[in-house]
């Protein structure tokens, strides 16, 4: 919230020096708004509940097998405590594994949220573009997440002039 109203100072002052239009908008009351986003939304969380107990199943696998070890411990030599131990720990590397695939930065849940939100992510920020282009707004500020600037006119935008100052290409 305080970046928020750092964010609108500086974009109030920035306004009474240049006479730029500025809109706020909550994006996140725009998707929640579309029955589309709403479905998407619901069928990644309908994914991730599967894989989720895909992975607590082979946990569950691994303290059975942790617990018939523990029970037979002392009936086993330390050849086959050594084996019990490794394929205990194999199998937890491996589910452990299956949770980064799934679960992770790249996983296969952010590529599906991608595959699905994405689509519906762009027809709004088309939307607020074009809304721009109509009423002549120069900027456009999410007011609901940290996403801060959404729309920029051309002509404010400046990167090129300081990538050629810099030499940067």
């Amino acid at each position: 919230m305080k970046k928020l109203l750092t964010v609108i100072a500086f974009a109030l002052t920035f306004t009474s020096l240049s006479a730029q239009r500025i809109a706020i908008v909550d994006v996140n009351a725009v998707l929640n708004g579309m029955s589309d986003y709403k479905s998407a939304q619901t069928e990644v969380d309908r994914v991730a509940a599967e894989w989720q107990q895909e992975i607590a199943k082979e946990y569950d696998k691994i303290k059975a097998l942790y617990n018939k070890f523990q029970a037979e411990m002392v009936l086993l030599s330390d050849n086959d405590k050594k084996a019990r131990e490794d394929e205990i720990v194999k199998k937890e590397d491996a589910v452990r594994e299956l949770q980064k695939r799934r679960f992770g930065p790249e996983g296969d849940l952010f590529k599906r949220r991608q595959q699905l939100v994405s689509p519906i992510q762009d027809k709004v920020f088309e939307a607020m573009q074009s809304y721009a282009g109509e009423r002549g707004y120069d900027l456009i500020f999410d007011k609901s997440g940290s996403a801060g600037l959404l729309f920029v006119a051309p002509d404010f935008d400046k990167t090129e002039d300081i990538k050629k100052k810099v030499g940067a290409k």
